[in-house]
């Protein structure tokens, strides 16, 4: 198996808002485990470890959870896939971990992460940005933690679609390829082609 940081992890036999009350009370997580196959089971987590795995791993990279049942403990792979926080504080409250086969592919949504400033910014445009994020497919220690897109070649009017981004070997777009990420428009001229509100810079 693949050398990734691992987080340890312990069945849980009690379940339920009270259960999951005191668990939280002693700094404990309550959680979920997925398997590749479809089926799950209860698991608890100490906040600290898990809080540090996620600012390292975020959502999209592989880790290994090592799951503690009694004596026996078992190593599997697998991806932070779901997080649901308190309302009125930014700590976990639930979360879902998904086990992955490293040998068949998923589909990730995974950050946008732009550089540079774009040639037609100095022309007088501005740019929209109408996407934060774009669906891959691949396998999953293929599929990148972000992606960084260089906005320095755009020139006044150009577009950035979703198939002109330069993938890794292996990964494919899971989102639509003619869905616009980036437009440069003319300050006076008409809206950008986008398919929602853009984000503008």
């Amino acid at each position: 198996m693949a050398e990734f940081a691992t987080l340890t992890v312990q069945k849980r036999s009690s379940t339920g808002k009270g259960a999951n009350r005191r668990l939280r009370a002693q700094g404990i997580i309550p959680a979920v485990f997925y398997t590749p196959q479809g089926d799950s089971f209860p698991i608890q987590v100490a906040e600290a470890p898990l809080v540090k795995i996620f600012e390292a791993m975020g959502r999209t990279t592989v880790f290994n959870i090592e799951v503690e049942d009694g004596d026996q403990k078992d190593i599997r792979p697998a991806l932070i896939w779901d997080i649901e926080y308190y309302p009125t504080k930014n700590r976990f409250q639930h979360v879902d971990f998904f086990g992955v086969d490293i040998q068949k592919e998923i589909k990730l949504r995974v950050p946008l992460v732009f550089s540079g400033s774009a040639k037609g910014l100095k022309q007088g445009g501005v740019l929209e940005n109408f996407m934060e994020f774009v669906d891959l497919i691949g396998k999953p220690l293929d599929i990148p933690s972000k992606l960084v897109v260089d906005t320095t070649p755009l020139t006044l009017g150009e577009t950035l679609r979703v198939g002109d981004l330069v993938l890794p070997e292996g990964v494919s777009p899971g989102t639509e390829t003619t869905k616009t990420i980036l437009h440069i428009k003319d300050k006076a001229g008409a809206d950008a082609e986008g398919d929602g509100e853009p984000h503008k810079k």
